[in-house]
């Protein structure tokens, strides 16, 4: 009696952990859910394993006589696709050049296109002819590339190694130089066989409408899926197939690694969790992809993780993106709204012929003021990383809105700066991106100039200029430390140069910028010159400038202030983890580059530029937009408040009149700066002591000591220079009408009075 009580307790208590086991996802804890409710994230299930749906399969109809069962020839791992036996349809061939599917799709924002009547024909399903209304939903990307998706919401069937795991199948991830290493370029099975899916648990029910599916990013090997199925489950355990009229619904893949392709769904797919089981591959390769998944979260107040991660904005802006004629009507409606700090000009234009517009703010537009700083940002060097343009445009918007309505921060900052804004550097590039839009361009549509050139490097190599000057003291082709000419080469007409190069640098020269950003996308990190190795036959090495100390500040000073960009829990976007050096690097520790904009803004000119990378999605969908731009709004702004850091001042004569192009040097730091026509300057410093020297030619040198306080706010350091002795001779030669004559002939003179004596 005692073994049957103890066998029907035992049995109640087996019933009792199914019943909790059995209720619905969304009233447990999610992580005790994982830990008991799945299978763990590496296990390999069995080859026989049958996916069971939710709803009872309908009985097999008969065969049709109509319809015959075809096999893809020369490959042992594809399906059985029914076809009509008189007009055999075949898979509608994708556009390789544009990377479209079935059918184009302009911008992933705008992918639906309503009530337009189509004939229906299934790409592997039956060839009856049905005209109906093609009313599909668009939903946003749910934010694999983006990282909004953690690696926790991945699982897999089976992988290769952890390189290649379910957290990696995200669209356009990128590989590292080593491939077999932490970092690839894909998810990859374990196994080539069909029972092998990736998983994604968007945490909430939620209404799925497509999915872009890409092959491994890889220098080497091309693996690539070509046709998967599409299930979705609420409990993980059983699935629904996306169906059409004859059964499970067959959605073509890529047809090669880097174009992705985008399959939307005729009727959305409700569930918490998607999976995508491909059905071939390519023959030569192995089952690899990269994904995303467009989905809108169904309402749900309860949920703790959308509380969570839920973040809106104050702010009343236009949080769209804008093509070129956009772009250009938002920088006017701006200019009017704030005509007295505001103005729009051109510094040039496109291969193509589109001016590359420019926004002055200022107390003053259109002129110089002594005593002023001259601040820039730029963004789109890269047509295809177009957060920066977005961010830009908000950023005149904002500064306007905010000045208009008396913030003080705002105001000041206008008042006693003068601001340069270039939304688009290439705004061909742009364009091109902009016609598959934000998910289908891949990773590189766009990024160059409609001629083929990458504006970002270049630029003319003055670093090995200067390294070869200072390697070489007895080398007759010494050059300065600072304003290094650009070398005839570079000039002639017939060399690789991007008219919007020549327009940059143009732009570049004419104003006195003493801090500079340029806005940039594919990763989360700020970067700091030099961006060129010193060393030869080295791709990485940390090569710090003289102004190291003042460059590591910036830097953290934009990446300390962003919502993202210093947080330690958050996983990298590709293959380097930043956050060891607190979300910023060294260019050339981090890859060399010759000719870029930072190392040349450097030595020729007087602004100091950094480069900042805003995300791992280098074209966020329209959504992210408002998230993007409060986790930028007050980097943006910090960052431009620094250039009141350091030292200022004006170099004149013992007349008043101010002395262009004095050189002002700071005591054990090897790189000088220039003052501007009007005789000011700005000098970026931390904190501490400095004996700061003024030279010009014909003028005695004078030097003072100058402190930089930690408090926000330039040290006044004004000099006056009087004429070396040299000078007056010269002055007064010239004013009794006789040619000054050098020492040097002076010397050659002497000699032949000598030589006649002897």
């Amino acid at each position: 009696m005692t073994h049957k009580l103890d066998f029907l307790v035992y049995i109640l208590g087996i019933l009792l952990m199914q019943h909790s086991l059995a209720r619905p996802p969304d009233e447990q804890d999610y992580y005790h859910q994982e830990l008991v409710s799945r299978d763990h994230y590496y296990s390999y299930p069995d080859p026989e394993e049958v996916q069971t749906p939710l709803e009872p399969e309908e009985e097999e109809a008969p065969p049709d006589p109509m319809v015959e069962v075809i096999h893809e020839s020369q490959d042992t791992r594809e399906d059985i696709y029914p076809v009509k036996k008189k007009e055999t349809i075949k898979p509608k061939k994708m556009n390789v050049k544009e990377g479209k599917p079935q059918k184009p799709a302009k911008n992933s924002s705008k992918k639906a296109e309503k009530n337009k009547k189509t004939s229906e024909k299934s790409v592997f399903g039956t060839g009856e002819e049905k005209t109906t209304q093609d009313v599909r939903e668009s939903c946003p990307p749910l934010g694999l590339e983006t990282l909004k998706v953690t690696d926790f919401q991945f699982h897999a069937s089976t992988v290769k190694r952890y390189g290649l795991g379910a957290h990696r199948g995200r669209l356009n991830i990128q590989a590292g130089v080593n491939e077999n290493d932490l970092y690839d370029g894909a998810w990859c099975a374990g196994r080539s066989d069909l029972q092998q899916w990736l998983e994604v648990d968007a945490r909430r029910l939620t209404k799925f409408t497509g999915v872009i599916t890409q092959g491994r990013n890889s220098l080497w090997l091309s693996d690539w899926v070509t046709s998967f199925r599409v299930m979705v489950s609420n409990d993980s355990h059983s699935w629904v197939f996306a169906k059409n009229q004859t059964g499970d619904l067959f959605f073509p893949g890529n047809s090669e690694k880097e174009i992705p392709v985008l399959n939307e769904f005729l009727e959305p797919l409700v569930g918490r969790y998607i999976r995508i089981n491909p059905r071939s591959w390519y023959e030569e390769g192995s089952i690899c992809m990269r994904m995303e998944i467009l989905g809108c979260p169904l309402p749900d107040p309860n949920n703790y993780y959308y509380r969570r991660n839920e973040l809106t904005t104050s702010d009343n802006l236009d949080f769209r993106h804008h093509n070129y004629k956009e772009m250009r009507q938002l920088m006017k409606v701006v200019n009017e709204m704030c005509p007295n700090i505001t103005r729009v000009y051109n510094i040039g234009r496109s291969h193509e012929g589109l001016k590359l517009y420019a926004m002055e703010m200022s107390d003053n537009p259109g002129e110089h003021e002594v005593g002023e700083p001259e601040f820039r940002y730029m963004a789109g060097a890269h047509g295809n990383e177009v957060l920066g343009r977005e961010l830009l445009l908000l950023l005149m918007q904002f500064l306007c809105q905010e000045y208009l309505a008396g913030n003080r921060r705002i105001k000041h900052l206008i008042t006693n700066t003068r601001l340069h804004f270039l939304p688009s550097v290439n705004p061909d590039g742009y364009e091109k991106a902009a016609e598959l839009g934000s998910e289908l361009g891949g990773w590189s549509l766009g990024r160059w100039t409609a001629d083929g050139i990458d504006i970002n490097n270049n630029f003319p190599d003055l670093n090995s200029l200067l390294w070869e000057s200072e390697d070489r003291p007895r080398n007759m082709r010494r050059v300065p430390n600072n304003h290094i000419p650009i070398p005839d080469w570079y000039q002639y007409e017939n060399a690789t140069v991007a008219i919007e190069t020549r327009a940059l640098i143009t732009w570049m020269e004419k104003i006195p910028f003493v801090l500079g950003g340029n806005l940039q996308g594919g990763e989360l990190v700020v970067s700091y010159p030099f961006d060129m190795v010193r060393s030869p036959w080295k791709t990485q090495e940390y090569t710090g400038t003289p102004d190291d100390h003042v460059f590591r500040w910036l830097a953290y000073s934009y990446a300390s202030t962003h919502r993202h960009m210093t947080d330690s829990s958050r996983r990298p976007c590709h293959t380097e983890d930043f956050n060891k050096e607190e979300g910023s690097v060294n260019g050339a520790s981090w890859h060399t580059v010759a000719g870029s904009i930072n190392d040349f803004s450097y030595l020729h000119t007087n602004c100091f530029e950094i480069s900042i990378y805003l995300d791992c999605d280098k074209y966020p969908h329209e959504s992210e937009l408002a998230e993007q731009w409060e986790n930028n709004r007050e980097s943006l702004i910090v960052f431009m408040e620094q250039v009141h850091r350091g030292i200022k001042g004006i170099v004149r004569d013992i007349h008043g009149r101010s002395i262009g192009n004095a050189v002002i040097s700071v005591e054990g730091i090897s790189h000088d700066i220039r003052t501007a026509s009007d005789g000011d300057y700005w000098r970026l410093l931390n904190p501490g002591e400095y004996a700061v020297t003024a030279r010009a030619e014909g003028f005695t040198p004078s030097t003072k000591n100058c402190a930089v306080g930690y408090e926000m706010g330039a040290t006044r350091c004004d000099f006056i220079l009087a004429k070396s002795n040299l000078a007056r001779i010269r002055e007064i030669m010239e004013r009794f009408g006789k040619q000054p004559v050098s020492m040097s002939m002076r010397r050659r003179r002497v000699r032949v009075r000598q030589s006649r004596h002897t």
